[in-house]
């Protein structure tokens, strides 16, 4: 069966919507910086450096400013001694709640299948 001409039109943004998205979520390392943030609600830079196993403070900092970019992240200086920056999901980044949420049950049931097989 072949589409008409508006559903290829509607299947052409659709595909333009996920390669926006993963545009700004893809690489190896933000999505598990976003998990980190969105679990506990505010981090610190060294609990996300913790929290995502094998990532540089260098390529932390990199991603977390691309993230605060994108308005996912929002970054606070606090008036510690020292200083301490706090890290948080923008309004908009908590609309990536579901899908970290998706993510973690497809993850937990596709371990299972390979594990099975």
């Amino acid at each position: 069966m072949e589409c008409n001409t508006i559903e290829k039109e509607q299947h052409k943004k659709e595909m333009m919507a996920i390669q926006d998205s993963m545009d700004v979520l893809s690489g190896k390392w933000k999505i598990s910086i976003i998990t980190s943030v969105c679990l506990y609600n505010k981090r610190r830079f060294s609990d996300i450096l913790n929290d995502v196993s094998g990532i540089s403070n260098k390529m932390l900092s990199k991603e977390l400013k691309e993230l605060e970019i994108n308005k996912l992240i929002k970054r606070t200086v606090l008036d510690t001694q020292p200083i301490t920056v706090r890290y948080e999901l923008t309004e908009h980044g908590k609309t990536l709640q579901t899908i970290i949420n998706n993510l973690t049950a497809w993850g937990i049931e596709h371990r299972k299948k390979i594990i099975e097989s």
